[in-house]
């Protein structure tokens, strides 16, 4: 209660009330009405002393001392006393459930590092088995860490010129602009978007960097201004090439605006979750035209695809996963600040449940956020140590000791037996030192006396802030002692000004001068900031401070460069005494401008103390150690001096270029992957032909097609025009389009009598096709409707609707025109050719089959072995294949899923839960019965124990909580629509997407999105959604938005023509 001067006040308060006479009286009775049995003093040193978090309190309280009447001023004291008691005891119950919560989470990490322990204790080496946190982060200076861990590593240099880069940032939330940025408009809109605008300026004038993109969310409210809701800003031109001759059009730094959620609202952060599939639907499809765009520029014809994809924050960290898996390109992820260590803070307060904080914060959907980009991240970007050790070392998905670990078995080419963790690398934040001139002492001295005059007085013009600033000392010629941060309790003003009023010879020496934000009227302002901003007025009258401590109301970000030089040109310490910094940006400001640093011992200040060696760490919470470092640094002026020089000496290390040249060599040595077909697609003379007819038949407004009810129509089929419609067109005189009429038609077969056999069977030669008809459709339909029985067997009432969807689809020559169906099942690709032709419908009716919960993409007609088996696409087998490790993955689920909580003996078959479906599996799907669905774990417990152990999948429950599949970790069948786009040319916005009111555990992703999604009531009775997620986790309204333009329903039993009107309606929706 040291440094809380109202809570002494407070107790003052009871005593002077008279409680103090009360203290031997018998217990407190429940009845409040017995006043003579109520000891408030009792209360107060029994349970405010032990910890709780006062703060909120401390407005009532001065209501309290206002109080003038004696009998309710002693009724409000009793009530506060009751409110610090029920805290008080709230408070020792979340520190009970927490210290469960983290014993539990405990055994969880130990009982996952053993498991890991025994899958690959055949092969650890001694060195492996005795890792420690301590020795994987080793106390070393940024240069040596870098040359120690970079031995291996080319740096990055001006020899990578030819390179030609496209390089991805995301920053989804705040107002992102280059120019008259808003910091501190709102909690959204702070050091992080100056930090993603300057990192994508700096970027694009490194050497081999052709164009950077910073993707964001385009806000087109009237609450803000126009220049957010413009698509596209330039922030930079783009650098020479080898030759130093200006590069492309499209080379240099570019703000991209994406619009998702509602168009007309500027939305916080918490509010963007349902809307992320939105923006990865957006993003992809600039992407995709920027590739090509680029390709003709410097890819000579062939698509230019990202480089890296960087995430900046939990909500872009899902996005830049999921874009990602779509692209298959690498990605990177800075936290900025991490949702597992503010859930932790905020359960400490004890001033709100985790309920609460969850509603307010949706702090559980940013936490899986965050754990799924750790789970694609090949490199997770840190400012300090302290942030891989103390936050990220909460979650699930890294552990410091298997990184190393699984690190140390890569470079000796030893199995890691499927398990993968993302490497950390600390690059601090880069800053423009452009501007910046390192002045002479001597020259510095001169000019301050010239400007303030000798005796304080101001004969020449200087910067505003300055005569702000002085009107408050009574000798500006001392040295400036300088903090500069807001009002929060934890940055620890109040211990700084105690240390300066009980040092005399400091106060003797120095001034001291706070500054603390912004502020207008002090009773507006929030209490914990007000409290701190009171506190500092009490002290400065009570050691008597006036002349000695300056405190300005406002001041201008523009304002900030000319503090530091004011106090430079005194000769004077920058401090910062926070209790935590994460980073501390301030500490390198100063150091660029020649101030030395007297800095907290806790967080970032350690690695910038390392780095640029320029002052002194102390231990915040010691007043004393505080005094006696800033009086050492004003006092002796050789050490002030070397302080100087070797801030300014090692402050490059800090620089934007030194932080893009690290950040570049780290990106270079990850595994670099890109979309990379097989199956080349040649556009040959005839498919060209063929492609230029069906433009031309669009043009000239000309079908090709029957209508429903013709029998010779095959609206799937690999014959994209019927021969007998073609000859027609063909025999039209002065037709444009005859030639090439004709010439399609020399290249057509007539197909034989047994053309429209089953798919199970071998296809004729003419239907058979080398490439899938879906690269020249333009609309694809995909029925996904989960509807199975209690036994996982598909409803026959599929089967009415599909001849709807057909029915419908093709009743509208509009519609129809180019458009294709697709199937996507939980089924393995022979179940559903059997369920299809159970149905008497085609397996060629589809351009693709999406097969067991995405893991496989089939065309029908293509890809067709000798025996008439369909065979999945190579390349969507290579696309979904990063971080798969089948055999580690099917053991450690054998073990959790058949024991409890992943002990006992996995060949114990009377615990068995499960049972491995082996018809169903495939090298990219584990496919499993469940056997008891009582002990079936939910789908994110399983997820948090993989990790755990460093196992990284997408596990989902299917057909009616029968099945259980685990396929890799950004397959899924939203995904496979992203490969069907980015693969073939089939715009996400234009497919659409037939699904129930229920489904597999993987139905909140597949609804979402851009594309649009028609949900067909009645149909689906029961999905597998209660494994989804444990108590306390995320919920669906976090996935999928409440209300969505792209989003319709239609009732049970729906007919053609409800659903095309459903269609046309869905269909108006824009982008």
């Amino acid at each position: 209660m040291a440094g809380n001067e109202w809570i002494n006040g407070y107790l003052e308060a009871i005593l002077d009330s008279g409680a103090g006479s009360i203290e031997d009286q018998k217990p407190i009775s429940v009845d409040l009405r017995e006043r003579g049995h109520f000891n408030p003093t009792k209360y107060f040193v029994e349970e405010v002393v032990t910890g709780v978090d006062e703060t909120d309190l401390h407005r009532t309280w001065i209501q309290v001392a206002a109080t003038r009447n004696t009998r309710e001023r002693s009724s409000r004291l009793e009530n506060m006393c009751w409110r610090i008691w029920h805290l008080a005891r709230k408070k020792k119950q979340l520190e009970w459930e927490d210290f469960q919560r983290l014993a539990n989470r405990r055994w969880e990490w130990e009982q996952g590092r053993m498991d890991v322990t025994e899958d690959m204790s055949e092969d650890l080496s001694e060195g492996e088995k005795g890792d420690t946190v301590g020795e994987v982060i080793q106390c070393e200076t940024p240069k040596k860490k870098f040359q120690r861990n970079s031995s291996n590593i080319e740096v990055w240099s001006d020899d990578n010129k030819g390179k030609r880069l496209y390089i991805v940032l995301i920053s989804l939330h705040g107002l992102v602009r280059g120019e008259n940025m808003e910091l501190g408009r709102d909690s959204d809109t702070g050091g992080q978007v100056k930090y993603v605008v300057e990192l994508a300026r700096a970027l694009a004038m490194m050497p081999g960097v052709y164009r950077v993109d910073l993707f964001t969310r385009q806000i087109s409210s009237p609450d803000v201004d126009w220049s957010y809701g413009e698509p596209t800003e330039m922030l930079t031109l783009g650098s020479e090439d080898a030759e130093g001759n200006e590069i492309g059009e499209s080379s240099g730094a570019y703000i991209v605006r994406i619009p998702f959620g509602p168009r007309d609202k500027y939305l916080s952060k918490e509010l963007l979750w349902p809307y992320i599939q939105e923006f990865v639907d957006g993003a992809l499809a600039h992407i995709f035209n920027m590739s090509k765009v680029l390709g003709e520029q410097i890819g000579r014809g062939q698509p230019v695809w990202p480089y890296v994809i960087h995430g900046h924050y939990a909500d872009a960290g899902d996005s830049a996963a999921l874009l990602s898996g779509a692209l298959n390109v690498p990605m990177v992820l800075t936290g900025h600040s991490l949702g597992r260590n503010k859930l932790e803070q905020l359960l400490k307060q004890g001033r709100q449940s985790k309920e609460d904080i969850n509603s307010t914060y949706k702090i559980m959907r940013r936490i899986e956020a965050e754990e799924l980009s750790l789970d694609a991240a090949e490199l997770v970007i840190t400012s300090t140590k302290q942030e891989i050790v103390e936050q990220w070392g909460l979650y699930d998905g890294f552990d410091v000791k298997l990184e190393k670990i699984l690190r140390a078995r890569t470079r000796r080419r030893v199995n890691c037996h499927g398990r993968y963790m993302p490497r950390m690398v600390v690059i601090p934040p880069g800053m423009d030192f452009s501007s910046l001139v390192q002045e002479d002492m001597s020259e510095a001295d001169a000019e301050l006396t010239s400007l303030i005059g000798a005796d304080g007085s101001s004969p020449r013009a200087v910067p505003p802030i300055w005569s702000e600033i002085m009107r408050f000392l009574a000798n500006p010629h001392k040295p400036m002692i300088l903090a500069l941060s807001r009002p929060d309790p934890k940055k620890n003003i109040t211990t700084l000004l105690k240390a300066f009023g009980e040092c005399r010879p400091l106060r003797d020496l120095a001034n001291l001068t706070l500054i603390m934000g912004n502020r207008d009227n002090i009773d507006e302002m929030s209490s914990g900031n007000a409290n701190v901003l009171l506190t500092v007025l009490k002290l400065i009258d009570k050691y008597d401070l006036y002349g000695l401590v300056a405190y300005p109301k406002h001041h201008k970000q523009s304002d900030v460069p000319d503090i530091y030089r004011l106090a430079a040109k005194t000769k004077g310490v920058f401090i910062n005494p926070a209790l935590v910094e994460p980073f501390g940006l301030t500490l390198i400001e100063a150091a660029a401008h020649g101030l030395p640093m007297v800095a907290t011992k806790n967080g970032g200040p350690v690695d910038i103390h390392q780095a640029l060696n320029n002052g002194l760490l102390v231990d915040p919470h010691d007043q004393q150690a505080i005094a006696d470092a800033l009086l050492k640094l004003v006092a002796e002026k050789n050490l002030w001096h070397e302080c100087r020089r070797n801030g300014w000496k090692n402050i490059h290390l800090f620089s934007w270029p030194e932080h893009c040249r690290t950040y570049l060599t780290r990106v270079a040595a990850c595994r670099m992957r890109h979309p990379q077909w097989q199956t080349d697609t040649p556009m040959d003379d005839d498919m060209a032909v063929e492609e230029s007819f069906g433009d031309s038949m669009d043009v000239q407004d000309m079908s090709l097609r029957l209508s429903v009810d013709g029998e010779k129509y095959s609206f799937n089929g690999s014959l994209e025009y019927d021969p007998a419609e073609l000859e027609k067109v063909a025999a039209i005189k002065g037709d444009p389009v005859q030639d090439q009429v004709k010439r399609i038609l020399s290249k057509i077969k007539k197909p034989t009598s047994d053309a429209h056999e089953d798919g199970g069977k071998k296809q004729p030669e003419s239907v058979v096709s080398k490439y899938p008809v879906l690269r020249r459709r333009r609309r694809l339909f995909v029925i996904a409707l989960d509807s199975y029985d209690s036994k996982g067997v598909a409803d026959s009432k599929i089967f009415q609707a599909v001849r709807e969807i057909f029915k419908a689809v093709r009743s509208d020559s509009q519609i129809s025109r180019f458009s294709g169906f697709a199937l996507s099942t939980a089924m393995p690709v022979h179940e559903a050719i059997l369920f299809l032709k159970s149905g008497k419908i085609q397996v060629t009716e589809f351009d693709a089959l999406i097969c067991s919960s995405g893991s496989e993409v089939y065309y029908p007609g293509t890809y067709t072995e000798d025996v008439g088996k369909l065979c999945p696409d190579p390349d969507y087998t290579s696309h979904i294949d990063y971080r798969w490790g089948r055999d580690g993955l099917n053991k450690t689920i054998w073990r959790l899923m058949n024991s409890q909580e992943g002990r006992g003996n996995k060949s114990d078959k009377f615990s068995s839960s499960i049972e491995e479906d082996v018809k169903a599996s495939n090298s990219h799907c584990i496919s499993y019965l469940i056997k008891d669905p009582s002990k079936a774990k939910r789908v994110d417990d399983l997820r948090q124990k993989l990790r755990m152990r460093g196992l990284r999948c997408h596990p989902m429950y299917c057909r009616n909580s029968t099945r259980m599949q685990v396929v890799p970790l950004l397959a899924s069948r939203s995904q496979a629509l992203r490969y069907l786009f980015v693969r073939w040319g089939l715009k996400v916005a234009n497919m659409y997407v037939f699904a129930g009111e229920a489904g597999d555990t993987d139905y909140e992703e597949l609804i979402s999105g851009i594309h649009r999604t028609v949900i067909m009531k009645g149909i689906v009775e029961k999905g597998s959604e209660e494994f989804v997620r444990t108590t306390g986790s995320y919920m669906k309204d976090d996935i999928v938005p409440r209300e969505s333009p792209f989003i319709t329903y239609v009732n049970s039993g729906a007919t053609a023509d409800q659903i095309l009107k459903a269609l046309k309606e869905v269909s108006k929706s824009s982008v």
